[in-house]
């Protein structure tokens, strides 16, 4: 079996106005894993899933999905996925069994009432299955397009910004549909702008800023590679400047009462006890020691700049 769900190669995308949307995307996508794309408003997140779901034409480069090419197999590749946009796209006064039905039926797939009823029931749709799409909530309409998305039986799964304008609490049950999908084998890509969407269900991050992936990495790696440690140590009393101690990173916080250590955990060769040492020296004592991790919103403020 095929182990690649998506493989991208030297993609391209410019407007005729001249704008570039992609500038040279090489990818690669496993099989099950689910990969959250963040960035940007206009970084091109949108415009690449338009290029892999062949809504959008490129302007040079190669995408295989399942192994099939997606523009000279562009219906074999068109049927490995489903798709959810971000717009709420649906039949208003259709009910949500038919619209759901009829979307299977567009991929030429046979009737199967046992597999949709599976589907709603899993996606918490089934006692809304003869209500008209515009008497539900904004929550459950987003359920309906993933529900559509998912009628055709595609490997692969893309979210453009699932979750947007959805409470707490219907974020994470979506989270744990997400991952009982991915359980079943199903690849899921998804954009967001929520960085803790990101962190509690990617697998794998990929950042894309000015049409270029600037990383991909698995979460931790991401966080060995970039995050940072400080050290917060809370003075007994506010220094007027930074305490020279060469080989330190330091920065003064809060009116002088709080000076920081920032360091790489994983790269850095760091001796608390040397520092404060060092700081003894100097007639500098903390009255306390606290310590903080940089969070992936950290990392991805630094990526992006």
């Amino acid at each position: 079996m095929q182990s690649t769900a998506i493989e991208i190669t030297g993609l391209h995308k410019t407007y005729e106005n001249g704008f570039q949307a992609l500038a040279g995307i090489d990818l690669e996508i496993k099989r099950g894993e689910i990969f959250a794309l963040l960035g940007p408003n206009g970084a091109g997140k949108t415009t690449l899933i338009g290029a892999i779901c062949g809504i959008v034409q490129p302007s040079a480069g190669k995408i295989l999905v399942c192994g099939h090419d997606n523009v000279t197999d562009y219906r074999a590749a068109r049927m490995s996925i489903g798709l959810v946009p971000q717009e709420l796209a649906t039949d208003a006064f259709e009910s949500v069994w038919n619209t759901v039905s009829f979307s299977r039926g567009l991929f030429g797939k046979p009737r199967n009432p046992a597999y949709i009823e599976e589907l709603l029931k899993k996606l918490s749709l089934w006692d809304k299955k003869d209500e008209q799409i515009r008497r539900l909530s904004g929550g459950m309409k987003r359920r309906v397009m993933i529900a559509k998305a998912l009628s055709h039986e595609p490997d692969i799964l893309f979210l453009d910004e699932p979750t947007a304008g959805v409470d707490v609490e219907l974020r994470k049950s979506m989270w744990a549909q997400v991952r009982a999908l991915q359980e079943t084998g199903v690849t899921v890509i998804l954009t967001t702008h929520y960085i803790e969407e990101a962190e509690e269900m990617a697998n794998r991050i990929g950042v894309i800023n000015k049409g270029r992936l600037v990383i991909t990495e698995t979460k931790d790696a991401l966080m060995k590679k970039m995050g940072k440690r400080q050290m917060v140590f809370v003075l007994r009393e506010p220094l007027a400047s930074l305490p020279s101690v060469p080989d330190y990173t330091l920065a003064l916080e809060e009116g002088g009462n709080k000076l920081i250590y920032t360091y790489n955990a994983h790269q850095d060769d760091h001796d608390i006890s040397d520092l404060l040492e060092k700081l003894s020296a100097q007639n500098i004592r903390p009255r306390e020691i606290e310590s903080r991790q940089s969070s992936l919103e950290d990392i991805f403020i630094q990526l992006i700049g």
